[in-house]
């Protein structure tokens, strides 16, 4: 039965039908849009009609950066994400006082940066004052940090005689004991101990937060969590549990099992599919571990943390790309992006000298990307838009780091999450949230994009650098067709045209018609995947 649309405002992000007012549906795809009148007489037999009443429609929203597993099972941990040590400490104590002893405590979210009270690293002896005995082990905001206490450190066997791992660093204090404060590769020292959850949970975790991303209109999203998110997500798949579309990228340290077995970038089919090798190239802004060319303010001996320099990145891309796998790396600072480009660089000119020797029609450029993107020397941006590389980026990070960036990056803020400067270069963008870093609400997203303030107006009513900001429409296609074309699926996905995906969302509001500052606050009542609802509220 063929599902029409009426009555509609949509906005259809395609061209050739940017004033249509119906929409035609059947088997998981769009037939066709234009007026009532026209689509009503062209299909004519046994269909539902919905009256929309004036709703508008939009296409789905694609987050081009989440860790799926990683925000479905933080939902049930800790919430850290407060103003003050103290409040963090007692949301910790009252996980406590409900937890059996020696069961891990896990949390997610602090940010010393925000703590008015105490922006200094935390350490053991103030969780030890909460949970002498539950092994509690939190992860800061920016995923690249952890602070443990000394019933995690002793469970992990970390001691005054521990060195610190490759690619990571243990806190210390004056003494040289751990603090309890682990920067990048040294988490896994402690995480390794913490109990997997079960499959079971995993499986229920994900199949659960589809409801929370569909009602936040969410309908595809660029997976960045590992081999275990991608079992599970393989099960769900099976037992048609699976309804939210996921590109899968594959971690770094998987890269020969993936080339042993012939995985292929854009392998799988429209539900889940094979993406990008991720790799990482340095560490965080509010962990103080981005790579930089300059010293942070005011840490004069402190550039950051370079996890792979070009020559290493090039060393795994050889690999992924002689075997059809693109590459997607992690880089923050300006620094990690300058050594990512250098890779990219020789990237390409090795496709372009497999692809002169073979009439294989395939060997074309891969599409690869740069998570993050979060500062970038002006040089350096140029090289995005010559080396073909997509800028995948987080808007939300802006207005939530801005005042990290700008007490660590002074000056150089200018060119941080530089939106504006990268699109009018012609940069492909690709929008993202990081979940749970931040939110997954695109709103959220879309609101910082266009204004560049927090919720709270912050920092003015100018937005943070305003001149990076980008209209709504911009804004939103990296939300929808220019995602998709991250994802090489641009030829069924970001679009409401004939013959793509019904991938749609309904509002009460039309987005472009209300004060940029009410972008925050919108809610789908209505969102479809492959022609199915599996968000309802509307009459």
């Amino acid at each position: 039965m063929t599902t029409i649309l009426t009555n509609a405002k949509i906005h259809s992000m395609d061209t050739a039908n940017h004033a249509s007012s119906a929409i035609a549906i059947d088997h998981g795809r769009i037939l066709n849009l234009g007026d009532a009148l026209s689509i009503l007489a062209q299909f004519n037999g046994n269909n539902e009609i919905i009256d929309l009443g004036g709703l508008t429609v939009l296409p789905g929203l694609i987050d081009s950066h989440i860790h799926l597993e990683h925000f479905a099972l933080s939902l049930d941990k800790v919430d850290c994400e407060t103003n003050s040590l103290g409040e963090c400490l007692q949301r910790v104590k009252e996980h406590v006082s409900k937890t059996p002893p020696g069961e891990w405590i896990q949390g997610h979210g602090w940010n010393q940066n925000e703590w008015g009270d105490h922006q200094s690293f935390p350490s053991t002896n103030d969780l030890d004052a909460v949970a002498p005995h539950h092994p509690i082990y939190l992860t800061a905001k920016s995923l690249h940090v952890a602070w443990v206490n000394s019933a995690a450190l002793s469970a992990a066997g970390i001691s005054t005689h521990s060195s610190d791992p490759p690619g990571g660093r243990l806190g210390r204090s004056l003494d040289g004991k751990p603090d309890g404060i682990l920067f990048e590769q040294a988490m896994t020292l402690v995480s390794s101990s913490i109990p997997d959850a079960s499959e079971e949970r995993r499986y229920h975790a994900i199949q659960s937060v589809q409801n929370l991303l569909w009602s936040m209109g969410i309908t595809s999203v660029y997976d960045f969590d590992r081999r275990q998110c991608f079992q599970t997500l393989q099960m769900l798949h099976a037992n048609h549990d699976l309804k939210l579309r996921v590109i899968k990228s594959i971690p770094l340290e998987d890269l020969d099992h993936a080339i042993a077995i012939g995985l292929r970038t854009g392998f799988g089919d429209d539900i889940l599919r094979i993406g990008a090798i991720k790799a990482f190239s340095d560490g965080a802004l509010g962990a103080r571990t981005a790579a930089m060319l300059s010293p942070y303010q005011g840490e004069p001996q402190n550039r950051g943390m370079l996890l792979l320099d070009a020559e290493e990145i090039f060393e795994h891309g050889h690999k992924a790309i002689k075997n059809g796998l693109s590459m997607a790396v992690h880089a923050i600072g300006d620094r990690a992006n300058h050594e990512t480009l250098n890779a990219f660089a020789q990237m390409r000119l090795l496709e372009n000298h497999l692809a002169s020797n073979s009439s294989i029609k395939s060997s074309r450029h891969l599409r690869h990307r740069i998570e993050h993107v979060q500062i970038i020397h002006p040089h350096d941006a140029l090289r995005l838009r010559q080396l073909g590389v997509i800028a995948s980026m987080q808007p939300i990070h802006a207005t939530s780091d801005y005042p990290t960036a700008d007490r660590f990056w002074g000056k150089r803020s200018a060119n941080a999450y530089a939106w504006r400067a990268l699109l009018d270069l012609g940069i492909p963008l690709a929008f993202g949230s990081d979940a749970p870093v931040e939110s997954p609400n695109p709103f959220w997203g879309l609101h910082a994009a266009v204004t560049r303030q927090r919720h709270s107006g912050a920092p003015g009513p100018d937005g943070w650098f305003p001149q990076q900001r980008l209209t709504l429409m911009e804004a939103l296609t990296a939300y929808t067709s220019g995602a998709a074309y991250a994802a090489n699926m641009e030829d069924r996905l970001g679009k409401l045209a004939p013959g793509y995906l019904a991938d749609l969302i309904i509002l009460d509001d039309d987005p472009f018609q209300i004060d940029p500052q009410d972008l925050y606050n919108l809610q789908p009542v209505g969102t479809m995947v492959n022609g199915e609802w599996v968000l309802r509220s509307f009459e």
